[in-house]
């Protein structure tokens, strides 16, 4: 910028020549000066105000247009939204071993009501009424003809329904888009699947959430949209899922049980095939959790993980087992039977008298209390609770259902002597059929322990040994035995070599004690007895069967039958081919003429 002197010298000296005041020109220079600077301060506020003018008037433009967008567009609820986060509604689909769904997504849609926008609520709200007759008249009234701008009426309608709202014609009346969780087999896996529901909801979007089972447990897994193209692949095989639950239904009715659980399970690795609890649900309409009273005595209750009894004398051939494993006892080992054995107080007798000793084969087949006692009595309290430890019957199981880690076994408060003792046949510790299924899996698979598991998983890792192949071999014969020989000879399937335990133990009193009456019934089974597969643990709580002059309790007369038919039932699914033992040949003599 060139600013103009003040004190120009030429017109200076000119002036001076012509004698006029030099000071005057400055002063002229100064006055102007002075006003081109306040043009320029002014062009440049009036600028300033033009750009403001501008940017307010852009803002108004924004502010306006969004207001309008806001006044057009559906209402949310005010709970259901969450600042800054979008909800997620795919969830991946759960399959069985073979790929078949077990869990997937079904697009359905959600109602809702803008009273200030009803032109008839009165109408609206009988029509309603007998669409979904499970809505109240009167407060649904109340709700239209009040001051509420938004209420949800249903969280999810079927095509039929929401065509049924449509034809009432009410402008207030409205849709929202929604993905549910359908299981299209019903109740069947239901205590394995569990359910989902909504978490947070929105007009346009709600989110599904895993309430129980493994919904709940893999919940993050199913949401993850990175793995929402990859179904969850679980162990259970669904056919023989349906027959299991079939044939335990049955026997349940048939030996009028409370209730039933069955586990299946693969001896090597660990999967579980099936694995029931009845009575069950539909996780399509999941009942509400019981508030009180007994928690077996709710469809929710899973009895197969979270049922935790005395098993009885299928605890038996842990003790005989690890006995053998010490080198204490081998299976032609005579036992002293003579009874009843007492110590601290108590007496230990056996369901009826089998002598003065017994083998300890034959402890096993004729599941002799005070035999397994004397056994436990030679292996020692602490060395007892280190075997049962391995075995898994110190934690919960490890499997992947919510409702798993609440299925803590119950220990002595004093593990002595007596604890001991009487552990040994399956009293004073409570434990759920699934840790049993463990426990038979390292008998039956050559003495390594396996963690039961839901997840498809051909190829696992070998768990840590807990007995050696030579024990595991004698007490896979011992129970065999026991079916061929013992109390579970209605356990025979043709074509099938069964191996397998009874317990039968008595239900004890909330209030302490026990039932005289009821039971806990289990037979604890593998197959085929000479090259183990699979075992099966079946349950029934308070069975009795009627069919004779006295009813009877025992697992002999209720759990083994119902445990033969299962087997019987899913074999041949599991692909085992019988073995059908050549019939004897006719008598022929041979003769010359």
């Amino acid at each position: 910028m060139i600013r103009t002197p003040l004190r120009p010298l030429a017109r200076i000296l000119k002036a001076r020549h012509q004698g006029e005041n030099p000071d005057a020109i400055e002063r002229e220079n100064i006055r102007l000066r002075h006003e081109e600077m306040r043009d320029r301060d002014r062009r440049r506020a009036e600028g300033r105000l033009l750009v403001m003018g501008a940017m307010f008037f852009c803002a108004f433009i924004v502010i306006g247009g969004r207001m309008a967008v806001l006044a057009q567009s559906e209402p949310a609820e005010p709970r259901a939204s969450a600042a800054g986060a979008s909800i997620l509604a795919q969830r991946a689909d759960i399959v069985d071993r073979k790929g078949r769904i077990l869990a997937t997504n079904f697009d359905t849609h959600s109602l809702y009501a803008q009273p200030q926008q009803m032109i008839e609520p009165e109408r609206a709200v009988r029509e309603l009424v007998k669409i979904f007759p499970d809505l109240d008249q009167d407060r649904l009234m109340r709700d239209f003809t009040g001051k509420r701008k938004f209420l949800w009426i249903k969280k999810k309608i079927s095509p039929e329904q929401r065509q049924a709202v449509h034809d009432i014609g009410e402008p207030g009346l409205l849709f929202g888009p929604r993905e549910m969780r359908l299981y299209p087999n019903g109740k069947l896996a239901a205590h394995v699947l569990g359910g989902a529901s909504f978490g947070r909801e929105g007009v346009h979007a709600a989110e599904v959430i895993g309430v129980a089972g493994i919904e709940r447990f893999y919940d993050d897994r199913l949401r993850d949209p990175a793995q929402g193209h990859e179904p969850l692949k679980l162990s259970i095989d669904l056919t023989i899922q349906s027959a299991i639950e079939q044939v335990l239904h049955g026997g349940m009715r048939l030996m009028n049980a409370k209730g039933a659980a069955a586990v299946l399970m693969d001896v090597h690795t660990g999967e579980v095939i099936s694995i029931a609890s009845l009575p069950d649900f539909d996780p399509n309409d999941r009942p509400r959790p019981a508030v009180s009273g007994d928690a077996s005595d709710s469809p929710l209750f899973n009895r197969a993980v979270q049922g935790v009894y005395e098993l009885g004398s299928t605890f038996k051939i842990f003790t005989v087992a690890q006995a053998m494993d010490l080198g204490l006892i081998n299976p032609e080992t005579m036992i002293d039977t003579k009874g009843p054995l007492r110590q601290d107080g108590f007496s230990i007798r056996d369901f009826r008298n089998y002598g003065s000793s017994l083998s300890a084969t034959t402890v096993i087949v004729k599941s002799s209390n005070i035999g397994t006692a004397r056994i436990a009595q030679m292996i020692g309290a602490s060395r007892q609770q280190e075997f049962l430890k391995s075995l898994g019957f110190f934690e919960p199981t490890p499997f992947e259902i919510i409702e798993a880690a609440g299925g803590k076994p119950l220990l002595p408060a004093r593990w002595n002597e007596l604890s001991t003792m009487t552990i040994s046949y399956g009293h004073g510790l409570s434990s759920s059929p699934l840790h049993l299924a463990a426990g038979y899996a390292a008998i039956a698979n050559g003495g390594t322990y396996v963690k039961p598991t839901l997840l498809h998983k051909p190829r696992v890792e070998p768990g840590h040994r807990v007995m050696s192949e030579k024990s595991a071999r004698a007490a896979r014969d011992m129970l065999r035995k026991v079916v061929s020989e013992g109390t579970a000879s209605m356990g025979e399937v043709p074509g099938y070599a069964v191996g397998g335990k009874t317990g039968t133990a008595d239900k004890p009193k909330p209030t302490g004690g026990y039932y005289d009456d009821k039971v806990i019934a289990t037979f604890a089974t593998i197959f085929p007895a000479h090259d183990p597969k699979y075992v099966l643990v079946v349950t029934l709580d308070e069975p009795v069967e009627t069919s004779g002059k006295e009813p009877r309790r025992t697992a002999g007369w209720t759990a083994v039958p119902v445990a033969a038919e299962i087997i019987g039932r899913v074999a041949p699914l599991l692909g085992l081919r019988p073995e059908i033992e050549p019939a004897p040949l006719a008598d022929i003599t041979l003769t010359s003429n």
